[in-house]
């Protein structure tokens, strides 16, 4: 099932069933975000929201071999007044802390350009996989203005503040075995086997118990959020609602069995 909004697409049950991939289609542009991209990627969360029991992992892609993202639409930006430009950044944050936090897997497949809200946009997913030739960095400071879809504060958390103020304050663009590197993508894979990497990825996280992960995402987020106590207790409880379900039966007995598990989401 494809819903094809006028910027991105939502193809369901692609490349797999129990899959939702969201594309950024504005490959003219380098699929750059605009206002009228961030409101239809909320449409799509909608969506996913919706169906959010039959979708068990999402993926986040850009149409075309260059970029995934490549930042902002600045010939946009740049007409902004103050509260405008508040506005549409203020509706960024919200959009990508919606994506961040759906309930399932959410993989970043980075195939190309990843810049500026590009990296927020995959910043906000848990798990990131870039093409070879990708270029990946928060350049903003190049143009007078600083990251504010999320990008000081999350790649802060995800690679420590000395990092993250030499990336920022320099505006680096990093080679995609760079960004390996410091840890801001988890692996890098040849161009030409891309789709290939990210379909056996994404086949990996179908294998496992949808319940859990969910209950695994939260209780991660909230190490970031809260204190340890909190998070230790939000985690118990997580893990004890696990045993409420035919998923952890099922997952037990196929080990114990000696067999692959058949999870239902139950």
């Amino acid at each position: 099932m494809e819903f094809d909004y006028r910027t991105i697409k939502l193809l369901l049950n692609d490349p797999f069933e129990k899959v939702a991939k969201i594309v950024i289609n504005r490959p003219d542009k380098f699929n750059a975000l605009n206002s009228e991209v961030i409101r239809e990627l909320d449409l799509a969360i909608n969506e996913i929201e919706y169906r959010k029991k039959e979708i068990w992992a999402v993926i986040v892609t850009g149409a075309g071999e260059k970029a995934f993202i490549a930042g902002a639409d600045i010939a946009e930006m740049v007409k902004f007044t103050p509260p405008e430009a508040r506005y549409f950044l203020h509706s960024a944050q919200q959009m990508l802390n919606r994506l961040e936090n759906l309930p399932m897997p959410v993989i970043a497949a980075i195939n190309g350009f990843a810049l500026g809200g590009g990296l927020e946009t995959a910043l906000a997913c848990d798990i990131r996989i870039a093409s070879d030739n990708s270029l990946i960095g928060l350049p903003e400071v190049t143009l007078g203005i600083i990251p504010a879809a999320g990008g000081t504060q999350r790649l802060t958390r995800l690679v420590g503040v000395g990092t993250s103020k030499y990336l920022i304050l320099t505006g680096a663009k990093l080679s995609a075995s760079r960004a390996l590197s410091l840890g801001i993508v988890n692996e890098v894979v040849a161009r030409d086997k891309f789709d290939e990497e990210v379909e056996r990825l994404v086949k990996t996280i179908l294998k496992m118990g949808p319940v859990a992960l969910s209950a695994a995402k939260t209780s991660i987020q909230t190490a970031l959020d809260e204190n340890l106590r909190a998070g230790l207790e939000l985690e118990l409880d997580k893990a004890v609602e696990c045993f409420q379900t035919q998923d952890l039966r099922e997952g037990m007995n196929a080990f114990l069995g000696r067999r692959e598990a058949e999870f239902k989401g139950k």
